[in-house]
């Protein structure tokens, strides 16, 4: 699945969409002198394409819903932990943003398309062996979450079935709420109410990210000259440019993206100093 949440993990900005086009960009009112992403900017190189169809931020943040979910359990076991955070960074961190890259070049990257396949192919079929072992060791029902998790990745990042899984909903369900369920199921081998609210928050962050990277993407792939201004009661005029509106935008969306990461890694340490 995916980090950038409509291009994951971190998606595609909708059902037939064409090629990013920020280099097209006006320069001068600020649109295109921005990169495609805030967190994928500089030049083309071969690791700048790669980092930035990572979507580090947001696969960090997805990946942190997983490790919250092995927490909200009276035990933990870490080995599971460590394979189901494995899985996910393979689904989403790796299949899933490829394969939006390969549709649309939401990134602009330069990796070729059999590149892209490959590294797609390669990480799903990892992320399902793991499924896989789990599913012996642990419990048959895991084949559930597996096969739901891998139609995910490819209805999503795809857009199949008329992009009907391509929606808002889709994206805090699939990359919000699963994760969550499924890190809790791996642990022990149920789905107990905790876990259910737990899924709830994270389907509700997820959106919060969603409605938050939309407009962001927009400014920065597709705008092609923001003008306006802002005339306040004490008779300032503020220039609005893209600059001014993406700053709130993506400053959140930083915030948002380290604080789940610290609570995961803050609930981590508290299991291990009992």
């Amino acid at each position: 699945m995916t980090a950038d949440p409509t291009d994951v993990g971190g998606g595609p900005t909708g059902v037939g969409r064409e090629p990013m086009a920020t280099a097209r960009g006006n320069t001068e009112t600020g649109v295109g002198s921005h990169g495609p992403a805030y967190y994928a900017s500089g030049d083309h190189t071969w690791w700048r394409d790669v980092q930035a169809i990572l979507h580090p931020p947001y696969t960090a943040w997805h990946l942190s819903y997983v490790v919250i979910g092995s927490l909200i359990g009276p035990r933990v076991n870490w080995a599971t932990m460590g394979a189901t955070v494995l899985a996910f960074f393979l689904a989403v961190g790796v299949a899933a943003h490829c394969l939006d890259e390969l549709r649309g070049r939401p990134l602009g990257t330069n990796l070729s398309a059999r590149f892209l396949i490959a590294a797609a192919a390669i990480a799903l079929a990892g992320a399902v062996a793991i499924g896989i072992v789990g599913l012996y060791r642990l419990s048959p029902w895991l084949a559930v979450f597996i096969v739901v998790g891998a139609f995910l990745v490819l209805a999503y990042n795809l857009e199949l079935f008329g992009g009907r899984v391509h929606t808002g909903m889709g994206f805090a369900l699939g990359w919000g709420a699963f994760p969550v369920l499924t890190a809790a199921f791996a642990q022990d081998r149920s789905l107990p109410i905790s876990a259910i609210a737990l899924a709830a928050a994270a389907t509700l962050l997820s959106a919060a990210q969603r409605q938050l990277s939309t407009p962001a993407r927009t400014i920065r792939r597709h705008a092609v000259a923001i003008e306006g201004r802002m005339v306040l009661d004490d008779g300032r005029v503020e220039v609005l440019d893209s600059s001014t509106l993406l700053a709130p935008i993506e400053k959140t969306l930083r915030a948002l993206s380290w604080t789940t990461v610290v609570l995961a890694v803050s609930l981590v340490l508290a299991r291990l100093s009992h």
